[in-house]
């Protein structure tokens, strides 16, 4: 996959273009929405990953007119605005993620696996996460290297956790996921997946947010 970054920070791309590039991204930096526009009409890219503050143009009027003429292009955004105003603006221009500075990198590695996933262009069916891994394609789970079998939903419920790696899920989200519209959804449905998973996973690998849903964090020790 060719990812363009767009970011007006040196040191920040330095570091990004390094990590990316390690995970197997051809990446291409530019600074300014005017260099960006004018990479983006060689119509190789796959992804943009955009900063909002631009030096020559708001990132999301760049997004607006990315989107309008390149519509399959995926687009993240990385940016210190961080009210939900900003969030909404952005994700309601066009971008398919919106991640807030500072952030972990291997949040926004995951971040960018789930939408390659999504649009059909991940090389790879994998999610690994710590010492578990979650084969899409062979609907297989691994816990420290060993095979575990799960249910259709409990699997499809981690796969939701596992692909939006370090963001909350709400127990609605996670129920529009499980279940078809119009199917009756008993209130503790998603309480009794995660509570048979957690017999399976990691202590602690599945964090309860209370009151909101649920997370996975990559643990840091």
């Amino acid at each position: 996959m060719r990812l363009l970054l767009v970011e007006d920070d040196t040191r920040l791309a330095e570091a990004l273009s390094k990590s990316l590039h390690h995970k197997g991204y051809a990446i291409t930096h530019m600074a300014c929405a005017a260099d960006a526009l004018a990479s983006l009409s060689s119509n190789e890219f796959t992804m943009m990953i955009l900063d909002l503050g631009l030096p020559d143009m708001d990132g999301v009027d760049l997004l607006k007119l990315a989107k309008n003429k390149y519509p399959t292009l995926a687009v993240i955004i990385l940016t210190a605005r961080d009210t939900t105003t900003d969030k909404i603006d952005g994700l309601d221009a066009g971008a398919d993620d919106y991640l807030a500075k500072p952030f972990d990198i291997e949040e926004l590695l995951a971040r960018i696996r789930a939408i390659e996933r999504r649009s059909g262009t991940s090389t790879s069916s994998k999610i690994e996460i710590d010492n578990v891994t979650l084969d899409v394609a062979a609907h297989e789970l691994d816990v420290n290297q060993q095979k575990v079998e799960l249910p259709r939903r409990e699997f499809m419920l981690l796969k939701a956790l596992m692909e939006n790696h370090g963001r909350i899920q709400s127990k609605q989200h996670l129920e529009q996921t499980l279940y078809e519209w119009g199917e009756e959804v008993s209130s503790n449905a998603i309480e009794v997946h995660v509570h048979n998973l957690r017999k399976r996973l990691p202590d602690q690998f599945i964090k309860t947010i209370r009151g909101v849903g649920y997370t996975i964090s990559k643990r840091t020790n």
